[in-house]
């Protein structure tokens, strides 16, 4: 299974897939992720479970976009 999952930054909002959520969520926490590791603290606020790969990386480069961001927005955050 892979995780398609928005984390609530200081200063926004960080997307990101991983294939071990309670792992990464750990990870970005303890500051081991360099494009969060200024942004602390986090908070998960969802997350998608997709069983494809492929589906879950192009789910993740959809919520990045401008549309899948004003999707999460609107629906979500």
């Amino acid at each position: 299974m892979y995780y398609v999952y928005s984390i609530k930054c200081k200063n926004g909002y960080y997307i990101g897939c991983t294939n071990d959520l309670k792992d990464r969520i750990d990870r970005h926490q303890k500051g081991h992720v360099p494009a969060t590791k200024d942004r602390l603290p986090l908070e998960l606020k969802c997350y998608f479970a997709i069983e494809d790969r492929y589906k879950a990386f192009e789910f993740e480069r959809y919520l990045k976009s401008g549309s899948g961001r004003a999707f999460l927005k609107k629906h979500l955050l």
